[in-house]
C-alpha cells in the first residue's frame, strides 16, 4: 500500500473515531438528561444540562433557523480541510514526516470531525444536541463536536504563528495541488 493511501486512511478513521465519539456523547446526554434538571459534574465547574430544543444556531445560537445555510458552509468547510490535509499529506510524503506537520494534520483532522458532528446533528435532528455546561462563567452550553473545533482552531493558529515554516505554511494553505 502506497505511503499516501496509508497516512489518508489513517486520518479518515480517526475522523471517524472522533465523529462517533461525538455522536455516542450525544445519545447518552439525549437519553439521560432530556426532561431533567442538570447534572452536576463538579459542582460550580461544570454540569451537563440538556439544552431543550437543541441549539438551532451557531454558537451562542446567532443565525438561528438557518438550517440549509449551516449545511451549505460546513460542507464547503470540509471540502477545504480535506484539500489542506491533502496537502500537508503530500508535504510528509514528498519531504519526510515532521512531527509538526503530522500533528497539523491530525489537528485539521479533529476541526474536520467537529464540523461533520454537528453537521449530522443539523441533518438528522434540525439542531445541534448541546449539554456540557460551565458553571463558573456564564457560557452557552456546548457539545463534544464545538471542543473539537474550537480547541484545533485554537492548536491551528499557534502553529501556524510558532511552528510551521513559511515554505509549508505557503504549500498547505493554497487549492492548487503544488507536491
Amino acid at each position: 500500500m502506497k505511503k499516501k493511501t496509508l497516512l489518508y486512511l489513517k486520518m479518515i478513521a480517526f475522523v471517524v473515531i472522533l465523529v462517533i465519539l461525538d455522536q455516542i456523547s450525544k445519545f447518552v446526554a439525549t437519553a439521560n438528561l432530556m426532561g431533567k434538571s442538570k447534572y452536576i459534574v463538579i459542582k460550580g465547574l461544570l454540569s451537563f444540562n440538556y439544552l431543550e430544543g437543541g441549539n438551532k444556531g451557531a454558537a451562542w445560537g446567532i443565525f438561528s433557523g438557518k438550517i440549509l445555510m449551516f449545511v451549505i458552509i460546513t460542507i464547503i468547510a470540509i471540502v477545504i480541510i480535506s484539500i489542506f490535509i491533502r496537502n500537508i499529506t503530500g508535504i510528509m510524503c514528498n519531504e519526510g514526516k515532521s512531527a509538526t506537520l503530522m500533528v497539523l494534520q491530525y489537528t485539521f483532522g479533529m476541526l474536520m470531525a467537529g464540523a461533520v458532528g454537528n453537521l449530522i446533528d443539523r441533518v438528522v435532528n434540525g439542531s445541534v444536541v448541546d449539554f456540557i455546561c460551565f458553571e463558573f462563567i456564564d457560557f452557552p452550553i456546548f457539545n463534544v463536536a464545538d471542543c473539537y473545533v474550537t480547541v484545533s482552531c485554537v492548536l491551528i493558529v499557534v502553529m501556524c504563528l510558532l511552528k510551521l515554516k513559511e515554505e509549508d505554511y505557503n504549500k498547505i494553505f493554497t487549492i492548487k495541488k503544488n507536491y
